[in-house]
Formats: structure tokens, sequence, C-alpha cells
């Protein structure tokens, strides 16, 4: 009898301990679905039943003890002490409803698909599946949508890629216009120029190869100047580590196809003009809530500030056409949370540097180092963007930020020895 009820409790066991090693299994799955979607249009659903349903599993791993969920980072802080400050401007926000549903809706979300990622893909082999994930998707979403869009809606080829000035139509693809494109694009390329400097078989530098064509021609067609910066500042960056030699002839070549192509008609001063006209009455606002600013939400300063009055209030000169948001990141968050959570946001920034220049000057190994100068790189390239645009107003560029720091976090954690 008693070897009888042994035996049940033991199968038991056995069965609770598969359930919840499926469980541990299936929330890097459905992270990486997560990821993969993340550029996609109308797949909003499909995103948030693959998160959900990612937090409700570590929850119940956590409860029942069966995960090790780690909380404990060097930006573990930084990204608490931003939370709290933009939950406490929902109480000064002159759009209560909107900050409370952006807090909620993004800034939280994100930190928790942050602590997602860091556990989901804490090792090497992790870190390369969550990376080769961004490249697959944002190569498929480049591919697919100028297929989309040139072909089956029949735009010529110099029509900027995803966007139509047609009644209300702007952007061809909502989830990420294209302004923002080039946070994923970009991102995309740099990894995979990693991986191509690291591979020796022709196949495999085939593959990345493939990837890297729709990546740049979607990138190109933009006609974006900040991204197109952007990724200029980066290239230049990654082939001054790995083949200098090559990179005057990569400069004239990018040259000679602004030249030749219609980009020469996009690149203009006048578009850093407008912005910086913008951005002088972002500045104007922002003098008038200096601390604490006017409330986290992103529709805050487009539907609850009298823009009129503030573009009357400034010279002429100074004076831009039209204004929707502020065209800067850090303005954007100057804005909404004031000088306060400015220094809160360059807090996070400041320990990101300090983990990147850890994990780059004294390596494990070459391969931490490698994925280390990636990832410095990749910020760098997101920041030069957010200086001409305010890429966190849409979930998809904004998501790349949070990747950006599970992936140094990562690293870092690989070369402490916290991971393996």
């Amino acid at each position: 009898m008693t070897k009888t009820i042994n035996s049940r409790l033991k199968l038991q066991l056995s069965n609770s301990q598969k359930v919840f090693e499926v469980l541990n299994q299936s929330v890097p799955v459905l992270i990486g679905i997560f990821i993969f979607f993340n550029p996609f249009p109308h797949t909003t659903a499909i995103k948030e039943i693959c998160f959900y349903l990612a937090v409700l599993i570590v929850l119940i791993l956590v409860v029942f003890r069966r995960s090790t969920f780690i909380f404990k980072t060097p930006l573990t802080l930084p990204l608490i002490f931003f939370l709290l400050w933009a939950t406490l401007s929902i109480f000064w926000s002159l759009n209560m409803e909107n900050s409370i549903h952006d807090v909620r809706a993004h800034l939280l979300n994100h930190i928790i698909l942050y602590f997602l990622l860091i556990n989901s893909f804490s090792s090497i082999k992790g870190l390369a599946t969550l990376a080769w994930i961004v490249v697959i998707s944002a190569a498929i979403f480049s591919l697919a949508g100028m297929f989309y869009f040139y072909v089956t809606l029949g735009n010529s080829i110099g029509t900027r890629f995803g966007h139509l000035s047609i009644g209300n139509v702007a952007n061809v693809f909502p989830e990420l216009p294209v302004n923002f494109s080039g946070t994923v694009t970009i991102f995309a390329i740099l990894i995979c120029l990693h991986y191509f400097f690291q591979e020796l078989r022709l196949y495999r530098r085939t593959a990345i190869v493939a990837c890297l064509i729709p990546l740049f021609i979607a990138t190109f067609l933009t006609q974006s100047n900040g991204t197109f910066t952007a990724l200029m500042l980066a290239i230049t960056i990654k082939l001054s580590l790995k083949a200098k030699k090559i990179v005057p002839f990569i400069l004239l070549a990018v040259a000679g196809i602004v030249v030749m192509t219609p980009l020469k008609d996009y690149i203009k001063i006048s578009s850093l003009e407008s912005r910086s006209k913008i951005n002088y009455v972002t500045y104007e606002v922002i003098k008038d809530y200096p601390i604490a600013g006017i409330g986290f939400g992103m529709q805050t300063f487009i539907e609850n500030i009298d823009k009129k009055s503030y573009i009357n209030s400034i010279p002429k000169k100074k004076r831009p056409t039209e204004i929707y948001t502020p065209h800067n990141w850090l303005l954007s968050i100057a804005v909404r949370l004031g000088i306060i959570g400015l220094i809160l946001f360059l807090y996070i920034i400041v320990v990101f540097g300090k983990m990147c220049w850890e994990t780059i000057r004294n390596p494990k190994d070459d391969d931490i180092k490698d994925w280390g100068y990636c990832t410095v790189i990749a910020f760098v390239a997101y920041f030069t963007i957010g200086i001409v645009e305010p890429v966190f107003l849409f979930k998809a560029s904004a998501t790349i930020f949070y990747v950006i720091l599970a992936m140094i976090t990562i690293l870092w954690r690989l070369n402490q020895g916290e991971a393996t």
C-alpha cells in the first residue's frame, strides 16, 4: 500500500515537473514571437496575447518557485526611478487619462519586457537567438513591405517607403512610420554585419547578405535624413573596427548613390531647420513646465497644449509652419516629465554606458566583446535618430530601445559570470 502511494506521488511530482518545464520553455517562445511581430501592422492581438501570456506564466513560475527570475541588474534602479516619476506625473498631468494609459501600456510594459528578455535569452546562444529574430523580422518586414508598397499599391520608386500623403492616410505602416523604421532596419543591419565578420562559411555569409539587401534598400527608400545619418554613422564606426581600409570606398559608394538617385532631393538643410523651429516651440513649453512637465502621456502635447499661442509668441523667423509633437526624444521627455524626468532618463543612459564600457574594456572573451561593440553602435544609431524624431512615440520603435538595454544587460551578466 505504501509503495503504491509513493509511486503515485512520484508520478504526480514527475508530471508537475514536466508541466513547469514546458512553462519555462514557453516564455522565450512567446517573447520571441512578440519581438518578431514588433514592426508588423495589424498584429496587435498576437503581440498582446504573447506578452500577457508570458507575464502570466512567469508569475505562476515565481509563485511556485519554479523559476530563478532575475530582477537585480545595474539598470533596475534607474528604470524603477524613471517609472515612479512617470507614475507621479499622473497627478499633475494636463491629460490624466492619457498619462495613466501610457504609463501602463507603454512604459510599464516595456520595462516588464526588458526583464522578460534578460531572463528568457540569458545565455550567449539565447542572445544570438534574439538577434536572429530581430534580423529575420526586419528583413521580412522590409521585403514584404516594399513589395506591398511599390508593387501592390503601385507607388513609384521615388515615393518614400511607407509614406502616402492622400487624405488622412500618411503612413501605410502605422506601427512603424517612415521616419521611425530605421530604428528597426539599422539595428538589424548592424547585427547582420556582426555575423558577417564572424562567419567564414560561404553559405552562411550568403544568407546574411540575403538579409542585408532588403534591409539596406528599405532604409535608403525611407529618404529620411535622420535615418540616413544614423546608418552612415553606424556603418562607419562598425567598419572602422573591422575593416578600416574599405571605409573610404564605402563612403564614396554611398555618396555616389545619393548623388545619382532621388535621395539628393530629400537630404536638405531645410528639414533640419523645420525641426529646430518645432523644438524651439517645445523649449518654450518646457520653460512653462520646467520641473515636472505636462504629464507622461504622449498625446498631452498634441491635444492639451495651445500650440498656436506658443507659435504666435515667438519671433516670426523661428515659427514652424506646423507642429504635431516634439522632434527630439530628449526634449519629448523633458516636456512631459520636466528636468527631473530628463535627469532620471539620462541616469538610465549613463548606467547603460557604464555597462558597455565594463563589458568592452574587460571582456571575458572575444564573442562578448564583439557583441558589446555591436550593441553600443546600435545605441549610437538609435540615439542619432532620436535627435530628430520622438522615437518613443510608437511602440515598435520604443521596443528596440529596451531590446538594446536587454542585450547589454545579458552581455554584462555573462561577463560578470552571473549567467551561463
